[in-house]
């Protein structure tokens, strides 16, 4: 349940509420008190700076140091138990509760009302002033010969029919060279990942995936009831030997392995072909489907082919045009084998039905016209001048490769991840915690995302954390991970 259920009559939580963080101070608290501080407590329970399970101060500990009287936090407590939100237990205190609550930890910040900082912590592209353009000029070009599919058309089939060769030719920029009759097309990478884990496995069974991976998954998997299990890693991604010992441990239950081997994943990393080849290898010899998760697509311009591309009849191959075009321009392209087809669209009708006709026209008349290339093009050289600046403002740290839309930074050992997040956003710096896409155990990081800011706001962001860094961030440089 997330923060903004009614108490009472009264304003919801979260509704004008002081920062989502903790602790709280005496200057977040204004009156009434007692629904200012179930207010401050339910956002901070909201934004993750409170987690499931964690014991909140007794009520006259809180009440020192707020300044409030005993009674105050006992009636924010009550009102907080009511909606849910906590528990308290007799002789042992009170408890943020770990269920029933739906909301999905997000790594990125949630904008509160009236704060703007820069943000860095969400994985976009550049905002190119061509990209408004490109959709002004695209839907005038198809109104005036907008096919009837588009408006009437209720038949999943058919737009498979009608964009499959047009979805065929962005994958084969991609390196998977795939007939347009088994690629399923879908709003987004999303929903494709969906389907693909829906297609390969029942509850129970496992999922492999690295030791930090997309956000997204651990919430698919969950709705799923599936498990995930983190495989051991290198400097050039996961283990071969790793993923083979954990197949053979699993009794049969671990049925896929998820890869992002192209940049997208935490680590910024795109994995050499031997690496690739590996990986193929072992999920064939183990009985192992691959997911593979290229959501940039051809956004790095030398890169090896993917994975699936090695082992085609075992692998369930998606990519997407939102993080390497638009972000509005909700496409994805799902590549199947022939024996999980049937599954794959059954899965898909069920789930979604199909995918939206008019933004599929779009894309095809972004391709035919040049103006997919023009993008991309724009987009490789805005990110290649970020990725320089970043890494000359970070230091030898940051992790990278020159096309990626984001960075990750590693920190020192016992570094306060949150602390130094909650510092940058003081100063109006948004970033992403290392912690949010940990599988296994993980070391403090920061994503820092390079899209979504303009040059100049990018430029004060970097100097902002670079200003924040424990100073042995500044030294071990780490090596730039090239694109062939």
């Amino acid at each position: 349940m997330p923060a903004n259920v009614n108490l009472d009559n009264g304003p919801r939580l979260g509704e004008s509420a002081p920062m989502s963080h903790w602790p709280l101070t005496r200057e977040d608290i204004s009156r009434p008190a007692y629904r200012s501080l179930a207010q401050g407590i339910a956002s901070a329970i909201d934004a993750g700076s409170l987690r499931p399970g964690d014991r909140l101060p007794p009520h006259r500990d809180l009440a020192w140091r707020l300044g409030l009287s005993v009674q105050t936090v006992s009636r924010a407590y009550e009102e907080l138990i009511r909606a849910d939100l906590i528990s308290g237990e007799v002789g042992r205190g009170s408890f943020v509760k770990s269920g029933p609550r739906e909301t999905i930890e997000v790594p990125w910040f949630r904008a509160e009302a009236g704060r703007s900082p820069v943000d860095l912590s969400m994985m976009t592209p550049v905002r190119l002033p061509r990209i408004a353009e490109a959709w002004r000029d695209s839907m005038q070009r198809i109104s005036g010969r907008l096919p009837d599919s588009v408006i009437h058309s209720f038949r999943p089939r058919q737009t498979m029919s009608l964009y499959g060769g047009m979805a065929a030719g962005w994958l084969a920029r991609c390196g998977m060279v795939v007939p347009a009759q088994r690629i399923l097309i879908t709003n987004g990478c999303t929903p494709a990942q969906m389907v693909a884990l829906m297609s390969v496995a029942q509850p129970g069974d496992e999922i492999a995936t690295e030791s930090s991976t997309c956000h997204t998954l651990k919430p698919a998997l969950r709705h799923l009831y599936l498990r995930m299990r983190g495989i051991a890693g290198d400097g050039r991604g996961m283990r071969p030997d790793a993923l083979a010992d954990a197949a053979r441990a699993s009794g049969g239950k671990l049925r896929a392995v998820f890869l992002l081997p192209s940049g997208a994943g935490p680590f910024a990393r795109v994995i050499d072909r031997g690496r690739r080849e590996e990986l193929a290898a072992v999920a064939v010899e183990q009985g192992l489907v691959i997911i593979e998760s290229d959501v940039l697509g051809p956004v790095a311009p030398r890169r090896p082919p993917p994975v699936s591309s090695f082992a085609p009849e075992r692998s369930l191959y998606f990519t997407g045009l939102s993080k390497c075009l638009s972000p509005g321009l909700r496409l994805g392209f799902l590549a199947m084998p022939e024996y999980l087809a049937e599954r794959v669209l059954n899965r898909h009708l069920s789930l979604s039905w199909m995918a939206t006709p008019l933004i599929a026209e779009i894309a095809a008349d972004w391709m035919e016209t040049g103006v997919a290339d023009e993008l991309l093009a724009a987009q490789r050289a805005e990110l290649a001048s970020r990725n320089r600046i970043a890494q000359r403002l970070l230091g030898g740290r940051s992790i990278g490769f020159p096309h990626g839309l984001h960075r990750w930074l590693p920190l020192p050992p016992g570094t306060d991840e949150h602390g130094l997040i909650r510092a940058a956003l003081a100063r109006d710096v948004a970033l992403a915690p290392g912690s949010g896409f940990a599988v296994t155990d993980y070391a403090p990081a920061l994503r820092v995302c390079l899209g979504g800011a303009n040059g100049r706001e990018l430029e004060h962001a970097l100097n902002v954390i670079s200003a924040l860094l424990p100073d042995s961030n500044r030294f071990e440089p780490v090596v730039e991970p090239g694109e062939v």
